[in-house]
């Protein structure tokens, strides 16, 4: 009985090891995507604030050849990601993010530039106020080319009463999330995220908010109902405003 009684206690504690090893393994898969995820955000989101920041030359009449190619696109983003996360993507090699991201910010990077090139034509053309780049198109537009690639989804969206395409309507875990993230109290430092994992850790899901900037607020500022360069009516926001969030959803790769 007492050989028994010990076989039996050594078997449930293998049984705990083993499925602490196996939670662990899960844990940290999922702290992968995570981070992956986060860091796919901030890349999108850097091409657009890149876009946001050279608004004015791309909409400037009175320019031929704007000089904005997709290499000094890629520039400009690069160091603007840098500058937000500390990892260096013209290095990614040796950048210490998670194995799984470095194909995928390859490849967004790639997509973000094919995006820029498809502009090229109409950016250059002089006597043409408004060229149709903006944050919002550029970042649809590779999320779509990016998507067929990855599979991974990669979306713009904002609180309702702030959504211009209704392609971009919130989902019910991003509109909950961004009622937290416009309160005062969100953390607004590091790239705060939210995530969550479904329920058997097939997709994490995260969403980036986007605070508008002082670049954001031509288009979006005021005067509120004031119709912008694309036509829509102005939102009336202030620099730090909740505008929106990046969402993606990544999926754990299969074994």
């Amino acid at each position: 009985m007492e050989t028994r009684w010990v076989v039996g206690i050594l078997l449930v504690a293998c049984l705990v090891m083993i499925y602490g090893l196996w939670s662990f393994g899960i844990t940290a898969e999922a702290d992968e995507l995570q981070e992956t995820g986060r860091l796919l955000a901030v890349l999108l989101d850097a091409g657009r604030v890149t876009i946001g920041h050279n608004q004015l030359l791309l909409n400037d009449p009175s320019k031929g050849d704007k000089g904005f190619t997709p290499d000094a696109f890629a520039q400009q983003t690069l160091e603007a990601f840098q500058s937000r996360t500390g990892h260096d993507l013209n290095d990614l090699a040796h950048a210490s993010v998670p194995e799984m991201a470095k194909p995928l910010l390859a490849r967004l990077l790639e997509e973000s530039k094919k995006t820029v090139a498809s502009y090229q034509s109409v950016i250059n053309v002089p006597g043409i106020k408004y060229k149709g780049l903006i944050p919002a198109t550029f970042g649809t537009e590779t999320s779509t080319r990016f998507h067929a690639w990855s599979r991974v989804y990669m979306k713009q969206t904002a609180p309702e009463h702030l959504i211009r395409n209704p392609k971009n309507k919130p989902d019910e875990f991003e509109a909950s999330m961004m009622q937290q993230m416009s309160a005062p109290s969100f953390p607004r430092g590091k790239e705060q995220v939210v995530a969550k994992a479904d329920a058997d850790g097939k997709i994490v899901r995260v969403l980036l908010p986007l605070f508008y900037g002082k670049d954001c607020l031509s288009c979006h500022g005021t005067p509120k109902g004031e119709r912008d360069v694309t036509g829509y009516p102005r939102e009336g926001a202030k620099e730090g405003d909740l505008g929106g969030a990046i969402s993606v959803k990544i999926p754990r790769p299969s074994r």
